[in-house]
Formats: C-alpha cells, structure tokens, sequence
C-alpha cells in the first residue's frame, strides 16, 4: 500500500513544479519585508484592540488589590508585544516603502527618495508633538474625550491635506501615485501611532505597573494620558487600514488624480 501511494509522488512533484514559480532575490526580498509588515502589524493592531475592547471594561471590575496581583502579570507580556510590534511594523513598512514604492516615484520625478523620506517624515512627528504637548499640558483639553477627538480630528486633517499636497508637488506626472498618496497618508498615520505608543503609553503604563509592584506611586493623571493616546490610536487605525488596503486593492483612492 505504501509503495502504491508513493509512486504517483514525482508525478505531483512534476505537477507543482509546472504551477509554482521560484522567487528571485528581489521578489524573496519582497516577500520577506511584506510578510514580516504584516504578521507584526496583526500582532500590534490586535493587541491594540484587546487594551481597547476587553482590557479597558475588565479593568473597571477590578478592585486594587486584585490589579496588584493581576495586572503585572496580564500587561507587562501584553505590553512587550505591543510596542515591539508597532517598532517592527513600522520599521518594516518604512523599508518597503522606500525601497520600492517612493524608490520608482522619485527617480521617475527626479527626486532624491532620502530628501522625499525625510520630508514626508516630518508631517507626522510634528502631529505627534503637537499632539503630545496637548496631552500633557493641556489637561482641560483631555479631560472630556469627544473634545480632544474634535482637536485631534482638526489636526490629523490638517495634516493628511499638507502629505497630499506634498505629494501632487514632488510628482506631479507619476504613472501610479495612488500607493505613494496612499500610503503616504496611512503610513504617517501608523507612524503617529508608533509614536504614541513609545512617547505616551508605554511610558505611562511603565510607571503605573511599577507603581502596583511596590515601586514609586505614579501620577494620577498618568492613566488618562496613556488613555487617550491608545484610544486615539484606535480610531486612528481605521483610517490607517483603509488607506493601507487601498493602495493595490479594491478602491483606488488617489487614482484620478
């Protein structure tokens, strides 16, 4: 029987052979950069929901004494995969980004990609800063939510307007702006994310945790802080996600520029 079930094998193996095709160095490159973008950015994107979904309403249940036993344990693992996942996911987008989609469109315009990088960059870390300042010295602006996300949504407009018009300047005659345009505007916007991630969340619940393993108590406006940074960057990876499929896929948003 074993026999009989293995002598059709070379016949498979031939089948496949004709089917599947072997990448190249570049295409292997291509792959490995994508997938790795993806498997992080599933890591970091799901981790994010599970603080904003389910940890945020468990953590309202608990009284201190339990936080203290339960949280050191639940967070600090959550919390390593959070932010490492967001670094991976970011520095692996940036390279993709780079070194075949901005590449093509800046030769193509006769730009430097480095220059268009670096001045691309700018748009979010001037967000994030800004964005930072209010949160931590403007309390009244992030003592009530919806106010903040009215801010917020001010200035992430603002600033997504500033990339396109970035972008239409650097190449007005690209043959395929969309992925440039789209995902210079989801990118900037994961880069915010990462930056709240390592800037205000990670920090603040670095200290809170400590606080509850005997540490240093932590300032009370600490919790609020990291509050609104995560969900901000909740609401901010919708957009993100949108922008980020639609780059090949489905709606081709800048198109018919």
């Amino acid at each position: 029987m074993l026999i009989e079930t293995t002598v059709h094998l070379p016949v498979n193996f031939a089948m496949l052979d004709s089917v599947l095709k072997t990448p190249s160095g570049d295409e292997l490159a291509h792959i490995l950069i994508r997938w790795l973008h993806f498997v992080a950015g599933i890591t970091w994107i799901g981790m994010l929901y599970f603080f904003n979904l389910v940890n945020v309403p468990f953590q309202k249940t608990l009284d201190a004494e339990t936080k203290k036993k339960v949280n050191p344990n639940l967070l600090l693992p959550a919390l390593w995969f959070f932010r490492w996942g967001a670094l991976v996911t970011v520095l692996a987008g940036l390279t993709y980004f780079a070194m075949y989609i901005l590449k093509s469109d800046a030769a193509h315009a006769g730009q430097n990609v480095w220059v268009v990088l670096v001045e691309w960059f700018s748009y979010p870390v001037v967000l994030f800063l800004v964005e930072f300042l209010v949160i931590k010295k403007v309390p009244a602006l992030i003592k009530d939510g919806r106010v903040f996300a009215i801010v917020m949504f001010i200035m992430v407009g603002i600033v997504t307007w500033g990339i396109v018009s970035f972008f239409n300047a650097k190449f007005p005659f690209s043959p395929s702006p969309n992925r440039s345009f789209s995902i210079g505007v989801g990118g900037a916007y994961g880069l915010v994310m990462l930056l709240n991630v390592w800037g205000i969340i990670w920090p603040a619940n670095k200290r809170i945790i400590g606080a509850l393993q005997g540490g240093p108590p932590a300032d009370a406006s600490l919790a609020r802080q990291a509050f609104i940074a995560s969900r901000t960057n909740t609401w901010l990876s919708l957009p993100m996600l949108l922008f980020m499929a639609a780059s090949s896929h489905d709606w081709l948003i800048f198109s018919g520029r």
